[in-house]
């Protein structure tokens, strides 16, 4: 790291650069620390500004290894048998048991980003086409997911910038005019909470791009190496962590969720509005400490729910 020095007018601005390599590609960030500073000032604001240029760099780091922070064996052995129960193989579902999935996943999805459809609406929306008296933006959104879902059946890729810009013009290409298209230029985002509070800050977007290519080479480099459900949580929360889209990084993580999950011969996993609030801790956890503990707990959780749906 180091200071730049610009002159503007009589005042001397002061900068702290630093320069790193990501995803084969150099990038450079910058810290403001003021105008006309003395020594003492400086080294203060210089010393600052190195803390947040590292925590900014390292948020949104790859684990290397998913499972640094060590699950207990029990989830571990969970995992592992779950994925041998012929039962739950992907080939396994029914025609039925996929239209089941994708209506309980296409309200669950919306509903966790706002869409006011009920559960009975969106059933007769993708069953009769029968459109409610709602938000033509929320039935077109509704419409799209059902088809991503079919998109990600039928796809062989598991990862990819393609994958993902597709599934986002999918599901949105009737709601929104970026439908398929990264954050722009100057476009950043936050996620606030039900009380106005930011939890989260996507990525600068000058990284999405490289940043995404890190996660599509871990993938890559470790698909035969974790069980499919780690695989899946490490590729869906830290495209979560990333948020390339100006909107829409919700849906499209949990289908790429799904996607891995089925690429890997596992059934999709459909996350409830009622268990929303354990699926932000959830990743929070990961943002905050690497762990993926809370979202491995949760997929169990949600595929015990599933297999009593389709039981029924």
């Amino acid at each position: 790291m180091y200071i730049e020095k610009r002159k503007q007018g009589k005042r001397i601005k002061y900068y702290l650069a630093h320069s790193f390599r990501e995803g084969g590609k150099i990038h450079k960030t910058r810290k403001y620390l003021g105008a006309d500073l003395n020594d003492i000032t400086l080294k203060e604001r210089k010393e600052k500004a190195e803390r947040l240029i590292l925590e900014e760099i390292s948020l949104y780091t790859i684990i290397q290894d998913p499972l640094k922070i060590k699950l207990p064996k029990r989830i571990i052995e969970f995992v592992e048998n779950l994925e041998k129960e012929e039962e739950l193989k992907v080939f396994h579902l029914s025609e039925k048991q996929w239209e089941i999935f994708s209506e309980l996943f296409t309200y669950s999805t919306n509903a966790i980003e706002g869409s006011e459809l009920t559960t009975q609406e969106v059933k007769q929306l993708l069953e009769k086409d029968k459109w409610p008296k709602k938000s033509k933006e929320d039935i077109a959104e509704a419409y799209g997911v059902d088809e991503a879902i079919k998109y990600i059946r039928k796809t062989k890729e598991h990862l990819s910038l393609n994958l993902i810009l597709e599934i986002h013009r999918v599901v949105f290409k009737n709601s929104k005019n970026f439908a398929g298209n990264f954050r722009k230029r100057g476009e950043e985002v936050s996620v606030r909470d039900g009380f106005g509070n930011i939890v989260h800050v996507g990525a600068p977007q000058s990284r999405v791009v490289s940043l995404l290519k890190e996660l599509i080479k871990w993938y890559n480099k470790n698909k035969k190496k974790y069980p499919a459900l780690i695989l899946a949580a490490v590729v869906h929360n830290q495209f979560e962590n990333i948020h390339p889209f100006a909107d829409g990084n919700g849906r499209v993580g949990r289908l790429l969720l799904n996607n891995i999950l089925i690429k890997n011969k596992m059934p999709p996993v459909n996350i409830n509005l009622k268990n929303v609030r354990e699926y932000y801790r959830s990743l929070q956890e990961y943002e905050r400490k690497h762990n993926l503990k809370p979202t491995i707990n949760l997929l169990i959780k949600e595929y015990r729910i599933l297999k009593r749906k389709f039981k029924k």
